[in-house]
């Protein structure tokens, strides 16, 4: 006799907390970028962070979305996630931002992928959030200026 197979649909429910990060994603629900930044050495990260790399100490929110920003370096992605699927090719980059010491991974948009060019490199971006927070990092995006 083969084994009995039964077909038993199965689905969980997962409950992520965002912990010390919650801040920066209540900042994109607001329509605005934060980054953490060390009170004793000014030290300023472009991603949340709860604690200074360096020292420890426990680091403040700063709002960065005003400031300048410009495209360090980029990729095209021609393939991706189920989530990024539909969106390939897309163009994922890492953006620099005045006064600020390390860089933000996020995508651009308004840019061809297809043509993509050096030139893109230092071109001056700004960001934008969807209208509808999803309470993901994909909330926000960088479009040219």
């Amino acid at each position: 006799m083969a084994p009995i197979q039964i077909e038993q649909p199965y689905q969980i429910t997962y409950l992520h907390s965002y912990a010390q990060d919650s801040p920066w994603f209540a900042g994109l629900t607001n329509k605005k970028l934060l980054a953490n930044q060390d009170a004793e050495s000014g030290y300023t990260y472009a991603t949340p962070r709860g604690h200074d790399m360096y020292t420890g100490a426990e680091t403040h929110w700063i709002d960065i979305t005003d400031r300048k920003a410009e495209i360090h370096a980029f990729t095209v992605c021609h393939f991706g996630s189920e989530e990024f699927l539909p969106d390939t090719p897309f163009v994922l980059a890492l953006i620099e931002f005045e006064e600020v010491n390390t860089l933000l991974l996020t995508r651009i948009v308004g840019i061809d992928p297809m043509q993509a060019s050096l030139d893109w490199i230092g071109m001056q971006v700004a960001p934008q959030f969807l209208r509808n927070s999803k309470l993901k990092p994909t909330d926000v995006y960088f479009v040219p200026v």
